[in-house]
């Protein structure tokens, strides 16, 4: 089990945590959401509870549920800018697909 950052996600999160200014790292999970059932949601965490699964890559602690581990064990955060959008993108080898606008996923 395990979720990865790439290179360029992980400088992108660590400007966030510097520029937040604390935070013991970010929080992954996946809410309901959209045409397709699903959607990733991130945000920073200030701690660390007792049923959380913490896997570290790059220095940074990514926290995820219980619940939300089951769908993206193996996901790849990463980090891309095209054209005028830059956001981030996920690499989640149990998505059995999205809907047409990419807000949201199945499994």
């Amino acid at each position: 089990m395990a979720i990865t950052l790439t290179d360029v996600a992980a400088d992108r999160v660590n400007t966030f945590l510097a520029n937040r200014g604390k935070g013991v790292g970010l929080r992954l999970g996946i809410k309901t959401h959209g045409c397709s059932g699903m959607a990733y949601v991130m945000e920073f965490a200030d701690e660390i509870e007792e049923t959380d699964q913490v896997f570290e890559d790059h220095g940074i602690k990514i926290i995820v549920d219980p619940k939300s581990l089951v769908y993206l064990d193996g996901t790849e955060m990463d980090f891309a800018k095209e054209g005028l959008n830059e956001g981030f993108q996920f690499k989640n080898p149990n998505e059995s697909g999205a809907c047409g606008c990419g807000e949201s996923f199945t499994v």
